[in-house]
C-alpha cells in the first residue's frame, strides 16, 4: 500500500514539475517575443520612423520647400499654398477619413465627384482635424477642386471665407520645431521683422530627399500602382507645390536628367484612367487632376 502511495506521489510530482517547466518555457518565449518587438521598435526608431520624426505629407512638402539656413520658402513660390491644401486632402484619404462619392451609372469625372467624410475620428494633427471638421459639416458636399480653393481662402463668396485655414506654413513649421527638425529665429528684413525656421536636424531632411531621389532612381518600378502611395503622392504634390526641384538639386547631371524624365512620366499619366485601376486611391488622383487640369 505504501509502495502504491509513493508511486502515485511521484507521478503527481512529475506532472507538477512538467507543468511548471511548460509555464516557465512559455514565459521565457513570451519574454523573447517582447524583446524582439522592442528591438524592432528600436530599429524603426533608428530608421527615423519613430513617432517624433514621422512627418505628414504637408510637413514633408514644406520641408522640401524651406531654405535650410534662411528658414523660409521662396518669395516667388505662389504654388505651395494650394499644394499644402491638396496634401491635407490626400493625407485624410490615406488615413481613411475621407473618400470620393461613388461615380454612379453616369460615370462622373473625378473633379465632378464630391468629397465625403468617411470617419470623423481625430487624426492627431490639428490642421487635418480642422479640415476634416469642415468637410464633415458642409452640406451639400464640395468637390476636391472646391476644397483646395476654400481651404486656401481663394473664394469670392464672403459666406465661405470661414473655411480658410490660416497661417498654415507657420503652423506646420511649428510642428517641425516640436519634432526637432527646425528651430525658430527672428530675422530683420529692413522694413519688418520675420519669424523664420532654419533647419536644425539635417539628417531628417537628408533622409527625406534621399527617399524622393531613390523613388525615381534606384527604386524606380516604372508603374505608379506598385509604388508606395505616400511616396507617389509626395512626388506629385511636391511638383504641384513647385518644391520638387529642391530634392533633385544635389544630383549629378545624368542622374538629374533620369530623375526628371521619370517624374514627367508620372505627370503625363491620365488621372481619370489611373483612378479606375485596382487598389488606386481615387481622391489622390482627383487632387492630381485638380492641379493638372
Amino acid at each position: 500500500m505504501t509502495s502504491i502511495t509513493q508511486r502515485t506521489s511521484g507521478l503527481v510530482q512529475r506532472r507538477t514539475e512538467a507543468i511548471r517547466s511548460a509555464a516557465a518555457e512559455k514565459e521565457r518565449d513570451s519574454g523573447e517575443e517582447e524583446d524582439e518587438a522592442r528591438r524592432g521598435e528600436e530599429e524603426e526608431d533608428d530608421k527615423g520612423d519613430s513617432k517624433e520624426t514621422r512627418l505628414t505629407l504637408m510637413e514633408e512638402v514644406l520641408l522640401l520647400g524651406l531654405k535650410d539656413r534662411e528658414g523660409y520658402t521662396s518669395f516667388w513660390n505662389d504654388c505651395i499654398s494650394s499644394g499644402l491644401r491638396g496634401c491635407m486632402l490626400v493625407e485624410l484619404a490615406l488615413k481613411g477619413r475621407v473618400h470620393l462619392e461613388p461615380c454612379g451609372a453616369r460615370r462622373k469625372g473625378l473633379l465632378a465627384r464630391k468629397v465625403i467624410c468617411k470617419s470623423d475620428a481625430p487624426t492627431g494633427d490639428v490642421l487635418l482635424d480642422e479640415a476634416l471638421k469642415h468637410i464633415k459639416e458642409t452640406q451639400p458636399p464640395e468637390s476636391v477642386q472646391s476644397w483646395i480653393e476654400l481651404l486656401s481662402g481663394e473664394t469670392w463668396n464672403p459666406l465661405k471665407l470661414h473655411y480658410q485655414l490660416r497661417n498654415v506654413r507657420e503652423r506646420l513649421a511649428k510642428n517641425l520645431v516640436e519634432k526637432g527638425v527646425l528651430t525658430t529665429e527672428k530675422q530683420n528684413f529692413l522694413l519688418f521683422d520675420m519669424t523664420t525656421h532654419p533647419l536644425t536636424n539635417g539628417t531628417i531632411k537628408q533622409r527625406l530627399v534621399k527617399k524622393v531621389q531613390d523613388s525615381v532612381l534606384e527604386k524606380w518600378v516604372n508603374d505608379p500602382h506598385r509604388m508606395d502611395k505616400r511616396v507617389l503622392a509626395l512626388i506629385l504634390l511636391a511638383h504641384s507645390s513647385d518644391v520638387l526641384e529642391n530634392a533633385f538639386a544635389p544630383l549629378q547631371d545624368e542622374q538629374y536628367d533620369v530623375a526628371m524624365k521619370r517624374v514627367h512620366t508620372l505627370l503625363e499619366l491620365e488621372p481619370e484612367k489611373e483612378s479606375t485601376k485596382s487598389n488606386a486611391n481615387e481622391l489622390m488622383w482627383a487632387v492630381v487632376a485638380a492641379f493638372t487640369k
